[in-house]
């Protein structure tokens, strides 16, 4: 149901998104019965995939079902959860498996289920540039349309009104750890990957998995699955000083929400940047059921006697890491409390070291000018998710919006699914000028700060009105 390439007109568009993941698919499912905007997407990718070598059977979403692409905005839509599963007829074993987070295989399911019925996705196009042009008033988008195998099949500009980013996140790696990764041999990969090699992972001796996050914490359980009693051969280590678990207390719940999100902007930026380390067990820790599951799998290990083979280390960093001939990893630790070192051998790593936000200046070199910078140089978001730019170009109506790359300015509720539906409607309602859907005033029962900043839409775009002149004599 793809609409063709928008390649060699000159019209310009309402909305282009760039990158298709959760954030842009839910902008894309809301946008879509709003026959008034003109809008496509771009995705370089072939395809919707959502994390796909983390889907390891069982793991869940560690969201409610109703975080779904659009029904905290918009319940009644097509697009919903709910829909995706009547619409296959599973409704009722949904109803009795009494199930409030789905898995992440079936999440990724019915991602791609919205995905192949909405027009205006295009896969398989690379965004290459955005620039402004002055002389026209809009932003031009340069993209390459890829073949089957990725190579360039064909070049195109498109012009816009509006550009939403949506380009996600990246694997991780420390620094101490990247030559292990880029050189051949021994089994090195980032849990990013982790299902396309865990039949290789498996066939190793020794398997050490770094990253005591939720990564982390499921792919230790599933080798942990995997691997012969009594002969685990296991190491588990990371940087916090406990295996931790995640803050999912009602109200500690309630940073994910809109009202948070609104108070956290107006914060100064030295104390949101504060805020934001300080709030690592908020989307960091552990779920409690998978580290409870552990806990079982390896109690389920001494019924027989004896311990498993294994090694849960907290609170260890990795200084640096080396390859023994071409066979084996050597990992220099160091005890973060006990201010200890040693060296660790094994012959396979899972890198779970989490992701960080693709770096913005590739895609933006053409609009650097134009874009207005903090103290530390990051681009400046306002309220409603829009890059602040120069005046000159925000006075022609025309934005730049951003989605899960504004931690910085919006925090920890950024890359949250549970807020992608609301973010996505706020940009749709401020892109129309009108409360296009119509979003609640307060979603929290805590009070953030002694003054909360009421939300509001911005006025629509339209020409100015003349004020009839009074005589006041």
């Amino acid at each position: 149901m793809n609409t063709p390439p928008h390649f060699g007109t000159d019209t310009p568009r309402d909305l282009i998104g760039i990158g298709i993941g959760p954030c842009n698919l839910s902008l894309a499912a809301l946008a879509h019965p709003l026959a008034e905007l003109d809008a496509v997407f771009y995705e370089q990718r072939p395809r919707f995939d959502w994390h796909p070598g983390l889907l390891i059977d069982g793991a869940r979403v560690q969201v409610p079902f109703l975080a779904d692409l659009v029904t905290l905005a918009d319940p009644t839509s097509p697009w919903t959860f709910l829909n995706y599963l009547k619409t296959h007829q599973r409704l009722y074993p949904f109803y009795f498996a009494e199930r409030f987070h789905t898995q992440r295989a079936e999440y990724d399911t019915y991602c791609r289920w919205v995905a192949d019925q909405l027009p205006g996705l295009h896969f398989r196009h690379q965004v290459d540039a955005v620039r402004w042009n002055p002389e026209r008033d809009v932003f031009e988008v340069d993209h390459t349309q890829l073949d089957t195998d990725g190579e360039a099949e064909a070049l195109g500009r498109t012009h816009t009104r509006n550009v939403v980013l949506g380009i996600g996140t990246e694997p991780y790696i420390p620094d101490a750890l990247r030559p292990l990764v880029d050189a051949p041999g021994v089994p090195v990969v980032h849990a990013a990957d982790y299902l396309t090699h865990r039949d290789t992972l498996l066939t190793a001796g020794h398997i050490t998995v770094v990253g005591s996050g939720q990564s982390g914490a499921e792919v230790f359980l599933d080798l942990l699955r995997h691997r012969p009693a009594g002969r685990e051969q296991l190491h588990w280590i990371g940087r916090t000083d406990a295996f931790a678990p995640m803050e999912y207390s009602k109200l500690g719940l309630e940073h994910f929400t809109p009202d948070y999100t609104r108070y956290f902007h107006a914060l100064p930026e030295s104390t949101r940047d504060r805020l934001t380390t300080a709030q690592w067990q908020l989307h960091k820790g552990i779920d409690a059921t998978t580290l409870a599951a552990i806990h079982d799998e390896l109690y389920q290990r001494t019924l027989g006697g004896g311990w498993p083979d294994t090694v849960l280390t907290p609170g260890v960093r990795v200084r640096t890491a080396g390859r023994i001939a071409t066979t084996k990893i050597e990992l220099h630790l160091e005890h973060l409390q006990q201010n200890t070192r040693t060296r660790l051998t094994t012959d396979a790593v899972v890198l779970a070291t989490g992701h960080r936000e693709r770096p913005l200046d590739r895609i933006l070199a053409g609009l650097d000018p134009y874009i207005r910078r903090d103290n530390r140089e990051r681009p400046r978001v306002d309220e409603h998710f829009r890059l602040v730019l120069d005046p000159s170009v925000t006075a022609t109506g025309c934005n730049i919006y951003l989605q899960n790359a504004e931690r910085h300015t919006h925090g920890v509720g950024a890359p949250d699914l549970g807020l992608a539906a609301w973010r996505a409607a706020t940009i749709l309602n401020t892109l129309t000028g009108k409360e296009t859907y119509p979003l609640p005033t307060r979603t929290a029962f805590t009070t953030f700060g002694l003054e909360q900043p009421q939300p509001r839409v911005p006025a629509a775009r339209q020409a100015p009105t003349l004020t009839p002149l009074v005589d006041r004599r």
